[in-house]
C-alpha cells in the first residue's frame, strides 16, 4: 500500500470514530479534550460538530493555520505529560471525550507514552466518557469499546469509562 493509500485509510477511520464517539457523547456532561493539535483537522472537526462543547487542545506547540487553533483560553501549550497533569483548575470537569493522538511510530516511545498518559488520561475522563487513541492504553476502570464497522483492528482504540 502506498503512504498515500496509507494516509488516507487513516484519516478516513478516524473522521469515522470521531463521528461515531460524538454520536455516543450526547448524554456525557463535560469538556473534550484534544492530547495534539497537529494540523488542526481533528479539532476543526469536533469543533463543527460539537458547536455547544468546551474543547480543550493541548500541544508543545502551533503547528495549524489559524483557523484551526482555538481560542488562547482553549489552546494548553507546553509538553502535555506537564500541563495536562494540572490542567484541572482551568478545565474544571471531567472530560466526556477524550482523544489521544500522540502515537509516534516507534514502538519504544509509545510505550513510554503509554507508560505516562494512562493514568492521567483516567483521572480526567468523568464517568461514562469516551477515549479515542491511536495507542493502545492501559485502562483498568475503562472497557474497550468496539471500532465502527469497516475500521482496521489495532488502527485506534476505543473506551469508556466505568
Amino acid at each position: 500500500m502506498s503512504r498515500l493509500d496509507s494516509f488516507i485509510r487513516r484519516v478516513t477511520a478516524q473522521r469515522e470514530i470521531l463521528n461515531y464517539i460524538i454520536d455516543l457523547i450526547p448524554e456525557v456532561e463535560g469538556p473534550v479534550l484534544e492530547l495534539g493539535l497537529g494540523n488542526g483537522r481533528t479539532y476543526d472537526h469536533l469543533r463543527e460538530n460539537l458547536p455547544d462543547r468546551e474543547i480543550f487542545v493541548f500541544d508543545r506547540a502551533i503547528n495549524a493555520s489559524p483557523q484551526s487553533v482555538p481560542d488562547g483560553d482553549h489552546m494548553i501549550l507546553g509538553e502535555i505529560r506537564e500541563t495536562l497533569a494540572f490542567c484541572g483548575p482551568r478545565v474544571k470537569a471531567k472530560a466526556a471525550f477524550i482523544h489521544c493522538d500522540l502515537g509516534s511510530g516507534d514502538p519504544t516511545t509509545d510505550l513510554a507514552t503509554r507508560a505516562w498518559i494512562s493514568p492521567m488520561i483516567s483521572e480526567r475522563t468523568g464517568q461514562g466518557g469516551i477515549v479515542a487513541s491511536g495507542l493502545s492504553l492501559d485502562l483498568p476502570d475503562f472497557e474497550e469499546i468496539a471500532l465502527p464497522d469497516g475500521i482496521q483492528k489495532k488502527r485506534y482504540f476505543l473506551y469508556r469509562k466505568l
